[in-house]
Parts: C-alpha cells; structure tokens; sequence
C-alpha cells in the first residue's frame, strides 16, 4: 500500500509541477501546461482504477464507498450538463476533481500506514 501511496504522490504532483514550471516560463507556458494537462486525466484514470481496486477488496468499506459515488455523481452531471452559468461549470468541472483527488488521497495515506 505505501508503493500505491508513493506512486499517487507522483500522479497527483506531476502536473502541478509542470504547470508551475509553466507559470515560471512564459515562452514554453502552453506546451507545458499542456502537458500537466494531459497528464492530469492519467492522473484521474490512476486513482479511479484505484478507488475502484481498493473498493472491490474492502466492498463495505464507507469512505470508498462514498468516493465512487461522487466519481459516479460527476460523470452523470457532466453528461446531462443541467447548468446554465459559465462560471459555475467551470468550477464544477475542476473543482469535483480536485477535490475527488484529495479525498482518495487521503484514504490512501490512512490506509498505507494504518
């Protein structure tokens, strides 16, 4: 379980890292804030196949329980689009995320030194 924790450590800093790096750089901005981008969504795949392992070993377990659901909740939303604020998408399509990718975070931290 540390080695799932250390290598969601990775997935989760890499693409901060290079946006960052992107911020600091403005001539090479978009082509690496591109990649933290793209990397981002190999970091959702990671934690969801992840979320879902961990649930399929633990199925009573709660927490898990409650962080498919809201994977589950963020998918239907952004399917059936039911807002009608620009602003408020925005949000909801990086905010959910975000905070999906702590709340794993933090399962796994508990669960590598329980």
């Amino acid at each position: 379980m540390k080695t799932i924790n250390n290598l969601n450590y990775f997935f989760v800093g890499f693409p901060f890292i290079l946006i960052a790096l992107g911020f600091s750089n403005n001539q090479a901005f978009g082509e690496l804030a591109g990649y933290g981008l793209f990397f981002s969504i190999l970091t959702g795949l990671f934690q969801v196949t992840i979320g879902g392992c961990m649930l399929f070993d633990e199925p009573k377990n709660k927490y898990l329980q409650l962080y498919i659901l809201g994977v589950v909740f963020y998918f239907v939303m952004i399917c059936i689009n039911p807002f009608s604020s620009h602003d408020f998408k925005t949000y909801f399509v990086i905010g959910i995320p975000t905070i999906l990718a702590f709340y794993l975070s933090l399962l796994i931290y508990k669960k590598a030194y329980q």
